[in-house]
């Protein structure tokens, strides 16, 4: 056993954690600019929620986003940090939030950005 593994799964075995390339280019809109752009998404599927896209940092505009002091737990995935999405005068607070340093069993999706639909204009995924 690692010694970052997640506890949850040892808690609860039958949750199920899927995370696999998407395979589908993610485009994130806010406020009508196109915040995230990529081909890289990591699309995570949980039991129980709704499948949600992990994007690079490298394909989201960073200078959007401000990091927040506002931080969740999973038992699964580990902490995660938050961070205010900004554009065009507009302003949502905790739109997006990132693992950066998952536990194992998730690293695949350490230092990825995913984004709350409610906070965002949409949320788009594109066959190439």
């Amino acid at each position: 056993m690692s010694a970052n593994s997640a506890p949850g799964f040892k808690k609860h075995p039958e949750h199920r954690i899927e995370a696999k390339p998407a395979g589908v280019s993610v485009r994130v809109t806010f406020n009508g600019e196109v915040i995230a752009d990529s081909r890289d998404a990591i699309c995570l599927d949980e039991s129980k929620y709704a499948p949600v896209y992990y994007l690079p940092r490298k394909d989201v505009k960073m200078e959007r986003l401000t990091r927040t002091t506002h931080s969740t737990h999973c038992p699964f995935k580990g902490d995660a940090s938050y961070y205010t999405l900004s554009s065009g005068g507009r302003t949502v607070a905790n739109a997006v939030w990132s693992y950066e340093e998952p536990y194992d069993e998730m690293s695949v999706i350490k230092e990825r950005l995913a984004f709350y639909p409610d906070k965002v204009d949409s949320i788009s995924a594109a066959q190439e």
